[in-house]
């Protein structure tokens, strides 16, 4: 076997490879002299037909074979051969079988690039830090309450904080829509979480009225089909309930599973602690990476972004599926291509580090960090820790993500750290 790699543009390369005329021809007679115990042919028992008369008519398709077979045969130990890894699976390109002595195909990738680091010294990073204030907590607590109010109905006019229950059907163009119709429907108004006008509407109106309001759906209103028409409900209040806090005692503190109030605080603390804790790293190791990826500048294979953007599409349809929505069917995978490409070299530059500085986690690393994500799942620990012990290919995700906080380390010994403060508030109402 010869093989002969060309460069084609960037990080495409073209691999022909030859393999004796006597290997394609012993091959074809090999695959011949099997259909000519398999087929059946008018005049002849089945297993009895002449390999000529096989050739005669079936021959192409036997040539077609022998080209697929070698070709798999093959392909591994010429690109060894060439010293060259394809970044996806080659497409054969060219197939040349009419040879005097040899038989040849080419074949056509992309590779990934090579890579080297800029230095980490160069890197200006921004870091958060968020100190917990008293006022934060206060606020905390005061969430717990809201989630435990009680209403009762009350005889006045709505106002802001009360709970509205209401029968109202929406249209557009005097056509019902999806979700525009429901019964007993309750809002506490002041929240927000309507369409702008619609919470407006329901402030000051007694139960028993019934009216129309005229709104329209935002711009860049979710459901896309929706945004920015007119849309007409009309609405008919059916109650209105005023917020009773509850009070801030061992019964209230139980409820979250605490003994009492001082418990709870202590609780909540340390909840506030973990979440605010948890919420920084992400952002911390965002910013990280962006700049490791605008300080290394280099192109990455078009087979690889399509196939990242593809996972990309797929997540954001299962994500509108999940919260009820319908996915368009027609969107390209090509919208996602941006991300994807900072996905992609992100993951051969946390690739390339790793390897320059022998990172790899060990077993008992892996099983620590599951250790540690157990913890969130209450109950359902050991549950969790038995779905990555049942099979150890599950644990590579993890392994990964220690790897890139070794990775992460490794930077921050180096790189110019910007502390950028920010409030708690700042953080946790992000999207």
């Amino acid at each position: 076997m010869k093989t002969s790699l060309e460069t084609l543009e960037g990080l495409k390369r073209s691999l022909t490879v030859d393999v004796s005329i006597d290997t394609f021809n012993q091959k074809i007679d090999k695959i011949l002299k099997t259909m000519a115990s398999q087929v059946s042919i008018d005049g002849f028992r089945k297993g009895k037909v002449p390999v000529a008369m096989v050739k005669k008519r079936f021959g192409e398709n036997a040539k077609s074979d022998a080209v697929n077979e070698i070709v798999n045969e093959t392909l591994v130990d010429a690109l060894t051969e060439a010293k060259v890894t394809p970044a996806a699976r080659p497409t054969l390109t060219k197939i040349d079988p009419e040879g005097d002595t040899n038989f040849s195909y080419t074949v056509e990738f992309e590779v990934f690039p090579e890579l080297k680091i800029a230095d980490f010294s160069k890197l200006e990073v921004d870091q958060i830090k968020v100190n917990i204030t008293k006022a934060d907590e206060e606020k905390t607590l005061s969430g717990l309450q809201e989630q435990l109010i009680e209403f009762k109905s009350v005889k006045r006019k709505s106002k802001d904080g009360d709970r509205v229950s209401m029968d109202f059907v929406g249209k557009i163009d005097g056509e019902l829509f999806e979700g525009g119709e429901a019964k007993d429907f309750k809002l506490v108004l002041g929240k927000g979480t309507m369409i702008p006008g619609f919470e407006e509407g329901l402030t000051n109106v007694a139960a028993g009225k019934s009216f129309s309001m005229d709104l329209s759906f935002p711009e860049d209103y979710h459901a896309h089909n929706l945004a920015g028409k007119p849309v007409s409900f009309d609405i008919t209040v059916n109650e209105v309930s005023s917020p009773k806090l509850p009070k801030l005692d061992a019964a209230f503190a139980k409820k979250f599973g605490e003994k009492d109030v001082d418990a709870l605080l202590v609780s909540m603390k340390e909840q506030m602690r973990v979440e605010i804790d948890g919420r920084i790293e992400n952002l911390n190791k965002d910013s990280l990476f962006k700049a490791l990826v605008e300080a290394n500048k280099f192109d990455v294979p078009q087979g690889s972004i399509d196939g990242e953007a593809n996972n990309l599409l797929s997540e954001m349809q299962e994500r509108m599926q999940q919260q009820g929505q319908t996915p368009q069917a027609d969107m390209p995978a090509s919208l996602f291509n941006e991300e994807a490409e900072r996905r992609v070299k992100l993951g051969l530059l946390v690739g390339q580090i790793a390897s320059d500085n022998n990172m790899q986690a060990s077993m008992e690393q892996i099983d620590a960090k599951i250790a540690e994500m157990s913890q969130s799942y209450g109950e359902n620990a050991k549950q969790m820790v038995d779905y990555y012990n049942e099979d150890v290919s599950r644990k590579s995700s993890v392994e990964l993500m220690i790897v890139e906080k070794m990775v992460q380390d490794k930077i921050l010994e180096k790189a110019k750290i910007k502390t950028v403060k920010k409030k708690f508030s700042e953080i946790t109402e992000q999207g």
